[in-house]
C-alpha cells in the first residue's frame, strides 16, 4: 500500500513539472497570452515588417500597451497590413506614429508607438498612417558593401 501511495505522489509531481515546463516554453516563445483587459483594434501598413510576428509587443516608452493581433499582405498595395490590439487603458492620439524596432542587436522585433499631439484619440477600426518599416540587417550590410565598392581607390589615383 505504501508503494502505491508513493507512486501517486511521484506521478503527480512529474505531471506538475511537465505543465510548468510547457507553460514556461509557451510564455517564453510569446505564444501564451493571458490578458483579460478590454482592447481596441487599429491597423497600420508597413513596406517591410522584417521578422515581426503575431503576439509581438506594442510598446510606448518601454511599457507594453498592446499586442500584434494579425499580419497579412495587402494584395493591392503589396504592403504588410498589421492589426494591433491596443489596451483600452491607453488612448493614443490619432496622429501617433509606429515603427518596428528590435530589442537588442539580434533580438525579437516589436512595434514602438510614439504619441502624437492631436486631441482626438484612436478608436477601433482606425488606420495609423505614419509608419516606419523594420531595419533589415542584411540590407544595411549590402548597402555598406555597395557604397564601399563604389568609392574610388586612393592607391590607384592618377598622379
Amino acid at each position: 500500500m505504501q508503494k502505491n501511495r508513493n507512486d501517486v505522489w511521484v506521478g503527480l509531481f512529474v505531471l506538475v513539472g511537465v505543465f510548468a515546463l510547457l507553460f514556461m516554453a509557451l510564455k517564453s516563445a510569446n505564444l501564451l497570452q493571458v490578458n483579460f483587459q478590454p482592447t481596441y483594434d487599429v491597423r497600420a501598413r508597413f513596406d517591410n515588417i522584417g521578422g515581426l510576428k503575431v503576439n509581438a509587443a506594442v510598446k510606448s516608452a518601454g511599457v507594453v500597451v498592446g499586442r500584434v493581433k494579425a499580419v497579412a499582405l495587402d494584395p493591392e498595395r503589396f504592403q504588410a497590413d498589421v492589426t494591433l490590439a491596443m489596451d483600452s487603458a491607453y488612448a493614443f492620439p490619432k496622429d501617433s506614429s509606429l515603427k518596428i524596432l528590435t530589442s537588442g542587436l539580434l533580438g525579437e522585433q516589436y512595434i514602438g508607438i510614439q504619441a502624437g499631439y492631436e486631441e482626438s484619440a484612436l478608436k477601433s477600426g482606425d488606420v495609423i498612417g505614419e509608419t516606419q518599416s523594420a531595419v533589415v540587417l542584411e540590407n544595411l550590410i549590402s548597402q555598406f558593401l555597395f557604397n564601399q565598392a563604389a568609392k574610388p581607390d586612393p592607391a590607384n589615383r592618377d598622379k
